[in-house]
């Protein structure tokens, strides 16, 4: 007896068929009358192998003497005698029922439950496979939570990829490049699998755009409209997509826009908003970055922003997902939520204890010390009721003698030298995950998420991260602009501080510059033509003040060290500050007559000392005692600027 043509397809995709274990003992124990189940739902994103279960299911639904009858919504009208047609009522008695596409059928999904279901044979088995899980009378009704089953597909384990990949033929050395690419989802490694049979190895997603496109069109199914199209860029762009995020993308939309993403099979809610599948989000950017450019670098931009002055320093993170975090971000999006959060009191003790294990009891006894005097600056994240990673920040100058204690600290202070009233310097002292240290993924998002958050909340002159693993942070930092300013032993352990100072690369510009890196790349420190002049020591800028006082209204003022300084950009600025600074000393204590004394000598300025101080009714010896006075409080008021 000859062999159909379909006989053998169907045995050729049952050879490749991979997975899904317990999705087929549920059917099979229903097809054998082994349980009491009779309507299966099966749902799932687009790609992730639905119609390749139900073609499994009926072959062995075949296999057991079932009549098999297979519809797929998209062909069907939603309609109680459109469902009659497609079928061709009434059923065989004992017959199998596969339906795909069931989103497709929701208009009669009330019908379907009440009447149609109830009127089959008791022996008929059901599959309802769709995009969306079922509605919740299929779950909450006493009756059907004893007839249905529901199972969610999910992404393929390695196992299962490994066994795609051989079935497919894929060559052993190409397997581990794809199974990365294709991360678990079934028709990804399928179109990948045929791109490699045919000598085709994509290094990324989007160096095969036939197969974008594929997968695009699997997973959001319906041709989205303009604002949809923005939201879903929205969502590939940010670590998570609120609805005043997308206010600010689609405007007035938003609500609705929200609605539809939440709705979308590939797209899971939390806490913090809405969040693609990782898999997704690379498809939906390579297939934005292809055909708009400009304009998803637009929509780039303005989550960016959107993060920044909301201080969302997990987006500002996640920015730098293709860089040299991306391990760790990858990592922890697939352990779940990492949320950076203040510590308690009672959780003091665990992060010391975790410092003492990795680093010393030197190091733990110093943590300890910094603990009682600036508890607030401990930031942790939590898994379970355990401190899985931390991050302990230090404020300088704070008046302690710790800084001195601290070996670390003074060696900071000292790298940092004079600092104008006012300014401080922060330093993550001590940062760590409890299972793996430094290179923790905890400890590699509490340390940065932290420290944004100061360093975007804060003024600061300088900003120091302290690590002990030089080797694994270094290029991290290099990517930063900060640089390994200070070593210094403790306990023996050997202390890198990487540092950066603000001064000279004010907060702004440098997040500017992270968003480059974060697209193009770049490493190292930042270039030249954003950084200001390097800010004066005391010495160089009492004698700076002096220079500008002689050539106040001349034009080698702009040449002066004070330009480009805390007190002005060009010369006239600086200017304007010195001459308010005078107005500033003639309100001190018997300050009037020093302001004058500036004033005649620098402002509106006598030919010659003796004509001011004759100007000033003064002897000679009396005005330069009292000049010598009126600078140094003049330097001083400028200096606290």
């Amino acid at each position: 007896m000859s062999t159909s043509l379909g006989e053998v397809l169907e045995t050729a995709r049952r050879q490749r068929f991979v997975g899904r274990r317990a999705e087929l003992a549920a059917f099979d124990a229903a097809v054998g009358g082994r349980s009491a189940r009779r309507v299966l739902f099966v749902h799932g994103q687009g790609g992730i192998g639905k119609t390749t279960l139900l073609a499994e299911l009926a072959a062995r639904a075949r296999a057991a003497g079932r009549t098999v009858v297979q519809v797929d919504g998209r062909d069907v009208d939603p309609s109680p005698d459109g469902l009659h047609a497609a079928v061709g009522w009434p059923l065989p008695a004992g017959a199998v029922l596969l339906v795909d596409g069931y989103e497709q059928l929701t208009p009669i999904d009330g019908w379907l439950r009440a009447q149609f279901v109830p009127g089959l044979d008791a022996e008929t088995v059901v599959v309802l496979a769709g995009r969306e899980p079922p509605a919740a009378p299929w779950r909450s009704d006493a009756g059907w939570r004893e007839l249905v089953t529901v199972f969610r597909l999910d992404l393929f384990g390695p196992d299962e990829t490994a066994q795609l990949l051989a079935h497919a033929g894929v060559e052993v050395s190409v397997r581990p490049h794809l199974a990365a690419l294709g991360a678990g989802h079934p028709l990804t490694m399928a179109l990948l699998a045929d791109l490699a049979a045919r000598g085709q190895v994509p290094d990324t997603l989007a160096d095969a755009p036939d197969l974008i496109s594929t997968l695009l069109q699997s997973f959001v199914g319906e041709v989205p409209t303009q604002a949809q199209l923005t939201g879903l860029a929205t969502c590939a762009i940010a670590w998570s997509t609120t609805e005043e995020l997308l206010a600010r993308t689609v405007g007035a939309d938003a609500p609705a826009v929200w609605q539809w993403l939440a709705r979308l099979p590939f797209v899971s809610s939390g806490p913090g908003g809405l969040a693609v599948h990782d898999l997704a989000r690379e498809v939906l950017v390579a297939e934005f970055q292809r055909r708009v450019p400009e304009r998803y670098r637009a929509y780039e931009r303005l989550v960016f922003d959107h993060a920044v002055a909301g201080r969302r320093t997990a987006d500002l993170f996640f920015v730098h997902r293709h860089g040299p975090f991306g391990a760790v971000i990858a990592a922890l999006r697939m352990q779940g939520s990492a949320a950076v959060v203040p510590a308690r009191l009672d959780e003091h003790e665990q992060v010391c204890a975790t410092i003492e294990r990795f680093e010393g009891a030197a190091s733990a006894s110093l943590a300890r010390a910094w603990l009682a005097e600036q508890p607030e600056r401990l930031s942790v994240v939590r898994t379970g009721d355990r401190v899985a990673g931390f991050s302990h920040h230090v404020l300088c100058p704070s008046g302690s003698s710790l800084e001195q204690r601290d070996p670390v600290v003074r060696a900071v202070l000292d790298h940092v030298g004079s600092l104008r009233p006012g300014e401080h310097v922060l330093i993550n002292r001590f940062a760590a995950g409890v299972d793996s240290h430094q290179r923790d993924p905890y400890m590699v998002v509490a340390g940065p998420v932290s420290s944004l958050n100061e360093w975007l909340t804060r003024p600061l002159a300088w900003s120091f991260v302290v690590v002990v693993d030089e080797e694994f942070w270094a290029p991290k930092f290099d990517y930063l602009a900060f640089a390994p300013l200070v070593r210094v032993p403790v306990g023996g352990v050997a202390h890198v501080a990487f540092g950066i100072d603000w001064r000279r690369l004010p907060v702004g510009v440098w997040l500017d510059l992270m968003y480059e890196r974060g697209h193009s790349g770049g490493t190292g420190p930042a270039p030249a033509a954003l950084l200001r002049p390097a800010p004066l020591s005391r010495e160089r800028f009492d004698a700076a003040v002096r220079a500008a006082l002689q050539c106040l209204h001349r034009p080698e003022l702009a040449a002066n060290p004070l330009v480009g300084s805390a007190l002005g950009a060009d010369a006239a600025q600086v200017r304007a500050a010195i001459e308010d600074a005078v107005v500033r000393v003639g309100k001190l204590p018997k300050g009037q007559q020093l302001q004058a004394v500036l004033h005649r000598t620098y402002v509106r300025p006598a030919p010659t000392q003796e004509a001011a101080a004759e100007v000033l009714d003064l002897p000679l010896s009396t005005y330069r005692r009292h000049l010598a006075k009126a600078v140094e409080h003049l330097t001083d008021i400028l200096w606290a600027l």
